[in-house]
């Protein structure tokens, strides 16, 4: 079917400027991964910044880091040496006897029981020096049943370090006691061996040069317990964090994860500038179909309405000067008066209708469909099932809906040759959903300046969705979605 022209597309909301895009949001870089979260700097200056110089190393005596290893190495010194004394005994047994069979089976579960070892080192070490050792990645457990799984614990080098953790990680333990203890208190004893100087025969000059053997004693023990500290930290991340394999692996995964936000961004931004794009071509379509609007006004106001009142002017005129020589002259011409004054407001209503329906402001969008299809000279069946959720639509998505309604039924009794139209309205989530079918002969094609497309553009500067089917000899469907909220 052809098309007429309709009214005035409704200017355009609020929104991003023409074209500009909408800025993206910044991609934050790719994570390291958990075990190089605090590198090798990172330990130094946290568990032995007296290796770095300056305050801290002569405030290492006092410092926190000094004693926090001290703590760690009093109460890692039983927990290490329980688990190097049964992994240095009962691991080497249980392979042993695997020679005969028997020992698979108990090398496997001393194996697993590294797991919570593993755990709980890492635990203390993260709560007495502040460092976190990162877990390791396990292999996914396999679906084989007996062999299978036991092939898998056997195999796994994450559990066998940490075997090699305990044994190494108990004699590191006892040099750290050595250390830190030892030369603690052989130097406090060199300090206070002036008490014993009658008992020990020493000179003034030898006293005074074992407490200065002392007081050095006692920086460099400092000195010596931060850097061993250092030292079990570095051991702990080698052997109880996730290893080469698991950082590469870990590495790759947020590597992955980072392609993917960024092309995710890369999508945002081409869909802002497809959005921008959008909405300069439609704020262009409705700025330049309100200018012809505008014009039509005028046109209709200048032609119409205007024409009709000058006349009116004259035949009031005329039977003013008639009224006293010729009154049924005068009576005539003011009959012909009132005639046309109604037949200018009639105008003027029709006008009005077409840039705004009082009707769709007084009584509601529900109300101003009947009344369209009232007056629709073809049968028009309407299904509003939810009025209330109608009038809770913005008064922009109302006129919009009234206006394509209105069009699409002035098509089908002028052009398309249609015996029924079906209107259905409805809201569906936040859209005012309208769709409109006729059973005419079809064929309606958007041109260039007609009315299907002022309609277009009047629904799109809404940011809606306007969709046409008008295959010919089938009728036309129109289906119209508007945004209800503004």
């Amino acid at each position: 079917m052809e098309n007429t022209t309709t009214a005035a597309q409704a200017a355009p909301t609020g929104g991003p400027g023409p074209g500009t895009a909408a800025p993206a949001p910044p991609v934050a870089p790719p994570r390291p991964p958990a075990s190089q979260a605090v590198g090798i700097d990172e330990d130094l200056a946290h568990v032995a910044p007296a290796l770095r110089g300056g305050h801290a190393l002569i405030l290492a005596p006092w410092a926190g880091a000094t004693w926090r290893a001290v703590s760690q190495l009093t109460v890692g010194f039983f927990v290490l040496t329980v688990a190097g004394v049964l992994a240095a005994s009962v691991v080497p047994t249980f392979a042993a006897l695997s020679i005969i069979g028997v020992g698979l089976p108990l090398l496997a579960a001393s194996l697993v029981l590294t797991d919570p070892f593993a755990a709980v080192e890492r635990a203390r070490l993260e709560a007495q020096l502040g460092v976190r050792v990162a877990a390791p990645v396990r292999r996914p457990a396999t679906s084989k049943p007996g062999r299978g799984r036991l092939l898998t614990v056997l195999t796994d080098g994450r559990r066998w370090s940490a075997v090699a953790y305990a044994v190494v990680g108990m004699v590191l333990m006892c040099v750290q006691v050595i250390v830190a203890w030892g030369g603690l208190g052989y130097s406090l004893a060199a300090i206070a061996l002036p008490v014993y100087r009658s008992a020990t025969e020493l000179s003034s000059s030898q006293a005074m040069l074992w407490i200065a053997v002392g007081i050095v004693g006692v920086w460099a023990t400092s000195w010596a317990t931060q850097g061993l500290a250092l030292v079990h930290v570095r051991l702990a991340r080698t052997l109880l964090g996730p290893g080469r394999r698991g950082e590469v692996e870990e590495a790759r995964a947020q590597a992955a994860v980072a392609q993917e936000e960024a092309a995710a961004a890369q999508e945002r931004v081409e869909m802002a500038r497809v959005r921008a794009e959008h909405l300069t071509e439609t704020r262009t379509r409705a700025v330049g179909a309100a200018d012809t609007e505008r014009r039509r006004i005028e046109r209709d106001l200048h032609d119409g309405a205007q024409q009709r009142l000058v006349a009116l002017g004259v035949e009031l005129g005329a039977a003013k000067r008639a009224a006293a020589a010729d009154p049924d002259a005068a009576r005539d011409a003011i009959d012909h008066a009132h005639r046309e004054v109604k037949e200018v407001l009639a105008e003027l209503r029709d006008l009005v209708r077409g840039i705004h329906p009082a009707v769709l402001t007084d009584r509601g969008l529900d109300a101003a469909l009947s009344a369209l299809a009232a007056r629709s000279p073809v049968p028009v069946e309407v299904d509003v099932p939810d009025t209330d959720a109608l009038a809770a639509c913005t008064p922009a998505a109302q006129a919009a809906a009234y206006f394509v309604t209105a069009e699409a039924l002035t098509n089908a009794a002028r052009h398309a040759g249609a015996s029924l139209v079906r209107l259905d309205v409805r809201v569906s989530g936040d859209m005012l959903r309208l769709e409109i079918a006729d059973d005419g002969h079809g064929g309606a094609v958007e041109l260039p300046g007609s009315g299907l497309e002022g309609l277009r553009g009047r629904v799109e500067a809404l940011d809606g969705t306007f969709h046409l089917e008008s295959p010919a000899g089938h009728g036309t469907r129109l289906v119209v979605e508007v945004p209800c909220a503004s």
